[in-house]
């Protein structure tokens, strides 16, 4: 898997951090005792694959007798459109050749409303500001150009039953969603099909699963959990991967039924 580096503010800001450590004399392992940042995070940091925290650059500009150059540097920054854990793996979504997804509590982003995806993110917790809330959504959308990007991308969604049954946002936002997937799915390059309570099992219990494969063949694998993201390229974590993508799929509803499922569901609404 080939490295992602970051916005060139943060690159600069990376390499100064490693400039004024060297110039104080001090290893990785030893600011990263003093920040509470793993060597590793230390180490990204400079070669700019990963933001440096503000709280980072602000005890490092003290370690590092840098007068407040180090953390002037933070004023330059923009802001990240996606959570750092998951960054990695939207870099390499867009240039999927196909996607297949599964989530059991809620709509695949790739597939929501603007009012889903706002009550959604505007809820979040610890909270996150307007301003955020907004560039967050916008990137979420934006997301959704692979649906219709050319080459087109074969997108295979499988959504259990309970995340249908979510009001997020209110019944007015849960009916515009429903019939956003119903709109969605008529796309010749997207199936969306609904694993109902009735069969549940243990691997569709699990967490989230996404399996992609690049234009240049590339396969990875993303399972998510509250607190953390797993994407990796690893042949054996990806076929495992696609072992769950295949039996969760053949125990959802077929498309066509799917569809049903969903229209009956905006009919109770």
């Amino acid at each position: 898997m080939g490295e992602v580096f970051l916005p060139g503010n943060h690159r600069y800001l990376g390499n100064q951090f490693m400039m004024w450590r060297q110039e104080a004399g001090m290893t990785r392992e030893e600011v990263a005792e003093a920040v509470g940042y793993s060597a590793e995070m230390v180490r990204s940091v400079e070669q700019g694959r990963r933001a440096c925290p503000p709280r980072m650059a602000e005890i490092a500009d003290e370690l590092f007798g840098a007068r407040g150059k180090l953390k002037a540097g933070l004023s330059y920054l923009t802001r990240e459109k996606f959570p750092e854990r998951s960054k990695e793996f939207f870099s390499f979504e867009g240039e999927a050749l196909t996607l297949w997804g599964y989530q059991p509590l809620l709509i695949p982003g790739l597939l929501q409303t603007e009012a889903y995806a706002r009550a959604l993110i505007g809820t979040n917790h610890p909270p996150v500001d307007d301003e955020e809330v907004e560039e967050r959504v916008a990137a979420r959308l934006g997301r959704q150009a692979l649906l219709t990007r050319k080459p087109l991308a074969q997108c295979n969604f499988v959504i259990y039953e309970a995340a249908l049954r979510c009001q997020m946002g209110g019944i007015d936002a849960c009916k515009g969603q429903l019939l956003h997937l119903l709109e969605v799915g008529k796309l010749r390059n997207v199936s969306i099909q609904v694993l109902p309570f009735s069969r549940g099992f243990s691997a569709a219990l699990s967490g989230p699963l996404v399996f992609l494969e690049t234009l240049k063949h590339q396969r990875y694998m993303l399972a998510e959990g509250q607190m953390i993201s797993h994407f990796t390229g690893d042949p054996e974590n990806v076929a495992i991967a696609m072992q769950r993508q295949g039996v969760i799929q053949s125990e959802a509803l077929s498309a066509e039924e799917s569809a049903r499922f969903i229209e009956q569901m905006v009919s109770e609404l």
